[in-house]
């Protein structure tokens, strides 16, 4: 267990380190070169090596120029780099539910402020199994993981999701679908109050979280579980950096989004790119919030590191539409899009069209 020097050390250099931009890989925020998107992918092992060809060629002359890969699966991935796009591993960074993992390790999981560990009652659905970001353990286990992963030639980048805590307030969209109104934060929803973070908390601050009557008030408590994830992702920034790799994150869509619901402070992160989830739908949004929520994100990134508009697919009602959404990103400032769903033809033409109505 760390000291309260040793974690103030940690959390102050994450700080330092994320103030200090570092140059993304494979790309550049000061030389634009036109636009990069992106398409999220879990392989079928089974696709003939033919069809993969074909497909990603067609990636590629619609504009794609990186496919984030959900599994494994060599040939995919050397398929997409034969077309000359770049092929990175997306993982589940901080949701972890292997089986292996919670026989062995249950006391990893986050507890939330009712006491209730992920391990054995998770939240919403019975994949929500949420490690705690505040222990050592899992800083090595998920650096092992990454760096083994990165190890692989054929690689070109680690790609993290669900690198959060878990959604003490689900977006409105999803309200109905779990009977449940969030209209304020409710402590089974709550994490991580183990007693790895109680302890650290109370080096830092001097307090014990749980003697504070209203801990969702408190902007002490939310700064340390914001450190909490910062570090875990600035030090596997540190292992991308190792091997010369590029290191990217899905998140929430608005830097403000990200802090309130999910604890996820991503513009303060060492990336070299990141892809929030702008999934209007989800906000009972018009895909003009797509422009309001790349451009907040735009703003507070400064130009530490480019952002690429994730878009969910099933959101749009027509391909018209679906082209507006994507010229609100790029003319308010996102380098890209990463696309989510079925990328049909007729996708690829509404993104050669957006692309080609908006000046890089």
């Amino acid at each position: 267990m760390k000291t309260r020097r040793t974690f103030l050390k940690a959390s102050l250099m994450a700080g330092v380190a994320a103030s200090l931009p570092i140059p993304a890989i494979g790309d550049s925020i000061g030389k634009k070169k036109g636009w990069k998107h992106w398409v999220w992918i879990n392989p079928n092992h089974n696709d003939p090596e033919a069809d993969l060809q074909k497909k990603y060629q067609q990636f590629y002359e619609a504009g794609i120029r990186g496919i984030f890969f959900e599994a494994d699966s060599e040939k995919h991935f050397r398929a997409a780099k034969s077309q000359r796009l770049e092929a990175h591993r997306w993982i589940w960074t901080m949701n972890r539910g292997e089986k292996e993992l919670l026989q062995a390790h249950p006391e990893w999981y986050a507890k939330n402020r009712k006491g209730e560990s992920c391990a054995t009652q998770p939240p919403y659905v019975g994949y929500y199994r949420w490690l705690c970001p505040s222990r050592p353990e899992v800083q090595q286990y998920l650096e092992a993981d990454v760096r083994h992963i990165l190890s692989k030639d054929y690689v070109d980048g680690i790609h993290l999701d669900y690198v959060r805590f878990c959604d003490v307030i689900l977006p409105v969209n999803l309200w109905d679908n779990y009977k449940i109104e969030q209209t304020k934060e409710l402590p089974e929803y709550d994490y991580c109050y183990c007693e790895v973070c109680r302890t650290k908390f109370k080096e830092w601050r001097g307090e014990d979280i749980q003697n504070i009557k209203y801990p969702e008030a408190s902007l002490s408590w939310r700064l340390f579980r914001y450190l909490a994830v910062t570090n875990i992702v600035n030090n596997l920034a540190g292992v991308a950096k190792e091997h010369k790799k590029a290191i990217t994150a899905a998140v929430f869509p608005t830097p403000e989004v990200a802090r309130r619901i999910v604890r996820q402070d991503w513009t303060n992160w060492n990336l070299t790119g990141v892809c929030p989830m702008i999934y209007h739908g989800f906000y009972k949004e018009d895909v003009r919030w797509i422009g309001d929520a790349v451009t907040e994100g735009v703003h507070f990134l400064a130009g530490r590191f480019p952002l690429y508009a994730g878009l969910y697919l099933p959101d749009f009602k027509s391909s018209a539409e679906l082209q507006s959404g994507m010229e609100y990103a790029l003319k308010n400032g996102a380098r890209g899009i990463s696309l989510f769903g079925n990328v049909t033809d007729e996708v690829l033409s509404a993104l050669k069209a957006a692309s080609a109505s908006i000046k890089a």
